[in-house]
């Protein structure tokens, strides 16, 4: 949810991104038997990338919260040309960094279009690695409550693999 102060305007399309998981520490035993891992989601133009996140966490099974970010319009992940859409950090030394932008813009302001591909990067230490691909956007919303989880393929990863296995 927006902080006070941001007005979020009513955007009713719909978009239909699947998260694909590309990296992260899992055992080479989960990847054999889980090459793919995905979720897809329906997000309404007005839904927050807070509120995405929010969403691909619960849809990872994930238990604990971390730092996280977004990445538009680069080439690779940590590409110095992409914008990034970060975690709110309040409080400690990196308290006064300005990021380019922050989780509370709107999935509808990033000028996505059918096609584009774009990053989310979960814990800073455990590096998840996530490509996000724009299946589709449609003008107008069904009523409902946003964002969905219309799909899950493979099994999630746990969130702290033991890598001795």
């Amino acid at each position: 949810m927006p902080k006070r102060g941001y007005r979020v305007l009513k955007d009713e399309r719909l978009f239909t991104l699947e998260v694909f998981l590309i990296g992260g520490p899992m055992t080479n035993a989960f990847i054999k038997k889980h090459p793919i891992v995905s979720r897809t989601f329906q997000l309404r133009g007005d839904n927050s990338l807070g509120e995405f996140h929010a969403a691909i966490f619960d849809a990872f099974d994930r238990e604990d919260e971390h730092l996280y970010q977004f990445e538009i319009g680069g080439k690779a992940p940590m590409d110095p040309d992409a914008r990034r859409y970060v975690t709110p950090i309040e409080s400690g030394p990196f308290a006064d960094e300005k990021p380019a932008g922050t989780v509370y813009a709107t999935i509808g302001s990033l000028d996505l279009k059918k096609g584009d591909v774009f990053g989310y990067w979960f814990d800073f230490g455990d590096d998840w690695w996530h490509q996000i691909n724009v299946v589709s956007i449609d003008e107008k919303s069904p009523r409902g409550k946003y964002p969905k989880l219309v799909k899950r393929v493979g099994k999630s990863p746990p969130q702290y693999a033991d890598l001795d296995e």
